[in-house]
């Protein structure tokens, strides 16, 4: 408020109409049509009859359940009266709010990192591929609405659901609850993208692994060539096989839906079968890993004689990965969310 406050006054002062937009924004148009919430609709629609279980799945009851219907209404779908237009508005603000979200976790949390390290941080949580997992482990696929549906969502359309979605959850129900989405959702991935490195892609990671082995003489240095050696299907669900060699031997083959998802997915597996190849890799994991351990170290001999805060405090610094990443983000965001703290501690 005080931000806005500065804003609004520095930059409108002398201008009393535009000063008045900026202070009194007006609401969605899906809310302003029902300021009180719109779930009277829900039994005449098969559509938010569907909603409601996946808002029992991660326990969020949405205000206006028309803003959750579009954040699941892709635009080939066109205008209906239902959700007056499509997600793209609400995945162009997810997508910000994300960005603002994973940055102060980042800034707060890894104080000795600078810009650099923490905008690879950063791009691990929110890059497409990320997203899509999270956007798997929720089953928000199964809610697309699409006018030609869609066998398999690409890993960009499952990314953009994800973003609508923290758009609509940010419209209805404000940041802080987009806060504690990303707190289970997202963040506890991020222990295991530090030591996998998942800030680079398969083919960028496997490119850097090839330049270290080339050679002195000053040629040209060697890398990593891609060619599609199989193609079936029809046109609109082709499958393409592309393996990809190093140095003229092959390292590896895999399948995909286009061509590029083919070569990540050759990537990773010459990646993942190659270690004696890239040696560097292994001996990075374990340099991650000792590093990993020492500042756990500390924090564990303090965590004994210190409070529960502390205790806290460490889970926060050092968060794991689920074993079970869906049951996982469902339950902990439903026992997490802000309303529910709230009567938690009124009852007690």
């Amino acid at each position: 408020q005080i931000v806005d406050r500065v804003f609004s006054e520095t930059l409108f002062k002398s201008h009393p109409d535009l000063l008045e937009v900026w202070t009194n924004l007006p609401p969605h148009p899906l809310q302003e049509k029902e300021p009180l919430g719109d779930r009277l609709w829900i039994p005449k629609f098969e559509l938010l009859q569907k909603l409601t279980k996946f808002e029992e799945s991660i326990g969020v009851e949405f205000t206006h359940i028309r803003l959750l219907a579009r954040a699941f209404t892709d635009r080939s779908v066109g205008y209906t009266n239902l959700t007056l237009g499509s997600n793209q508005r609400l995945e162009f603000l997810g997508d910000t709010v994300l960005q603002l979200i994973a940055s102060e976790y980042l800034y707060k949390y890894f104080p000795e990192h600078h810009e650099g390290h923490l905008s690879l941080l950063r791009s691990s949580l929110v890059n497409n591929r990320t997203q899509a997992v999270v956007c798997d482990d929720l089953g928000m696929a199964n809610y697309a609405l699409y006018n030609n549906p869609k066998a398999e969502l690409k890993t960009k359309d499952r990314a953009d659901l994800l973003e609508a979605f923290i758009g609509a959850l940010y419209v209805d129900k404000g940041l802080e609850y987009c806060e504690v989405f990303c707190q289970v959702t997202l963040f506890p991935r991020l222990q295991d993208f530090i030591m996998n490195q998942d800030w680079n892609d398969p083919k960028s990671k496997l490119q850097q692994c090839c330049l270290t082995l080339r050679t002195m003489d000053g040629g040209e240095p060697d890398i990593p060539v891609y060619k599609v050696i199989e193609c079936k299907g029809p046109t609109n669900t082709r499958v393409y096989t592309v393996a990809v060699y190093f140095r003229g031997t092959r390292l590896a083959s895999a399948v995909g839906h286009s061509i590029q998802q083919a070569e990540m997915n050759a990537a990773k597996k010459a990646l993942e079968i190659s270690h004696d190849l890239f040696p560097q890799l292994d001996h990075q994991k374990r340099v991650i890993a000792k590093s990993m351990k020492k500042q756990r170290n500390p924090k564990k001999r303090r965590r004994s004689s210190s409070t529960s805060t502390t205790s806290n405090s460490t889970n926060t610094f050092q968060p794991t990965r689920p074993k079970s990443p869906s049951s996982y983000s469902r339950n902990r965001f439903r026992a997490k969310s802000p309303s529910r703290s709230k009567d938690t501690s009124n009852s007690s």
